[in-house]
């Protein structure tokens, strides 16, 4: 029976299912004729504890996963999902990062990273989706984004019998739950531990370099018009404050508020971080140049962030804090040398 005893108690469950034929066969060598005579009391016991253990074992194994998403829902799984349908680009790179970017088998546009992304299936758009394009792709899974796709397709996709995981990234802090809980219902444990251990030392890392430090009102600037800040309820307040920095409009709790320039100009912001909608410094942000009396001008503290690294809710946000981080040090430097 050694072999069912080696390496260690974790895959002990495996060893057993993959050996219950052999169990079985040497149980009824050892419970015929003259050997059941000879077995020892212990031995006998012991027998009967292993054949319990291999019942449930057995029993087990039909058990399914389960997760709970972002709106409280059990997601259960009967095995670890093989085709999944991603329903917006930052969900698409929280699947890669947990490891399950080989069992993509449909994305909505815009999900273009990594790279490998781009070659997917297109199911629509996160706020227009083709419902006959997701039936045909026949995912076990669908990870849906709760503020962003239509509540009605979303519905919809479950009462169609689709199993559906609804997903909602607010704290950069839990970005790694996210990751840890898609690799659950994945099997990608092993390949998502790895970017959950980077992201929690680059975060730590962060946070005592630049937290502390002496507080920068902040203006983060997504559009021009109309005017579109970060309310505090958002990833970027949470950036701004790991970099030591004030949202001047953390006390909106929308997500993308839309505000005056009176108000900008009243919160009177020492750092303005515009992001805009391309890989390039949008125009706009110069326009507050005509604004002498800002903090932010005066000492020349306008900045920009790709939008993808501050906007996507996801591994890649740390790189976008690392950037603003640097710009609001920049800033607070400028303020300490007037």
């Amino acid at each position: 029976m050694s072999f069912l005893f080696k390496g260690t108690s974790n895959n002990l469950s495996t060893r057993l299912t993959k050996n219950i034929p052999r169990m079985l066969i040497f149980v009824t060598l050892i419970t015929r004729g003259t050997a059941t005579r000879i077995l020892s009391i212990s031995l006998r016991k012991t027998l009967s504890q292993l054949l319990m253990l291999t019942t449930l074992v057995v029993s087990q194994a039909g058990f399914s996963i389960e997760v709970r998403d972002d709106e409280g829902s059990l997601v259960q799984l009967d095995e670890n999902a093989q085709r999944i349908i991603s329903l917006a680009p930052s969900l698409t790179e929280l699947l890669y990062a947990a490891g399950a970017g080989n069992k993509l088998v449909g994305v909505v546009e815009y999900s273009d990273y990594p790279i490998a992304a781009k070659a997917l299936p297109i199911i629509g758009r996160y706020d227009m989706l083709d419902m006959e394009k997701i039936l045909q792709l026949q995912p076990d899974l669908v990870v849906a984004w709760q503020s962003g796709n239509p509540r009605a397709s979303v519905n919809r996709l479950r009462e169609l019998g689709l199993t559906v995981y609804i997903a909602e990234p607010k704290q950069l802090d839990s970005i790694p739950s996210h990751i840890r809980r898609l690799a659950t219902l994945a099997g990608t444990e092993e390949l998502a531990a790895k970017v959950i251990e980077d992201f929690d030392t680059q975060l730590a890392t962060l946070s005592e370099n630049y937290r502390t430090k002496t507080p920068v009102r902040t203006f983060y600037q997504v559009w021009d018009k109309p005017l579109i800040s970060a309310g505090g309820n958002e990833l970027i307040n949470d950036i701004i404050e790991l970099c030591g920095g004030v949202n001047v409009f953390v006390d909106i709790e929308l997500v993308a508020p839309k505000v005056s320039l009176e108000a900008v100009l009243t919160r009177n912001p020492e750092a303005i971080v515009a992001s805009g909608m391309d890989i390039e410094r949008p125009e706009w942000l110069d326009e507050w140049l005509k604004w002498k009396q800002l903090s932010a001008v005066s000492t020349n503290s306008l900045f920009f962030v790709p939008p993808e690294l501050l906007q996507r809710h996801t591994p890649r946000a740390l790189l976008g804090a690392a950037l603003m981080c640097e710009q609001i040090d920049e800033a607070r430097a400028k303020l300490r040398g007037n």
